[in-house]
């Protein structure tokens, strides 16, 4: 990946092992990855760190906002941010979630996570 592109993903996963697994698999990579655990700390965490370029979140998590409102949250609130929502319990599809939006059906092999962050941080 270029250099001059962000290299930073936040993973918003209420389940600390899912969201562990999934940060390790792009840290391995070489990509910087934040944690959540609800929508609250995500935004949080997105204000505070600006080469954030993706945002890799679960649909069901504990709070006011699910996965799905915080995608559309990060895309009003920064647009150049893509954005990935995975579940085990629904199916959205890509259209129905913000531009440039991918849905990624649990459970995923960390390789297809890697690849896909990879594929949206190029550009």
């Amino acid at each position: 990946m270029p250099g001059s592109l962000p290299k930073e993903v936040l993973v918003v996963e209420d389940e600390p092992i899912i969201r562990m697994v999934a940060a390790d698999a792009l840290t391995d990579r070489g990509i910087m990855a934040w944690e959540a655990g609800d929508a609250d700390e995500a935004l949080e965490v997105l204000e505070q760190h600006p080469r954030i370029g993706v945002v890799f979140t679960d649909v069901n998590m504990p709070g006011e906002m699910n996965g799905l409102g915080l995608a559309h949250e990060v895309t009003a609130m920064r647009p150049d941010v893509k954005v990935i929502v995975t579940s085990g319990a629904v199916t959205i599809a890509d259209n129905d979630l913000p531009d440039h939006g991918t849905f990624l059906p649990k459970p995923y092999p960390t390789d297809r996570l890697v690849n896909i962050v990879a594929e949206k941080l190029d550009g």
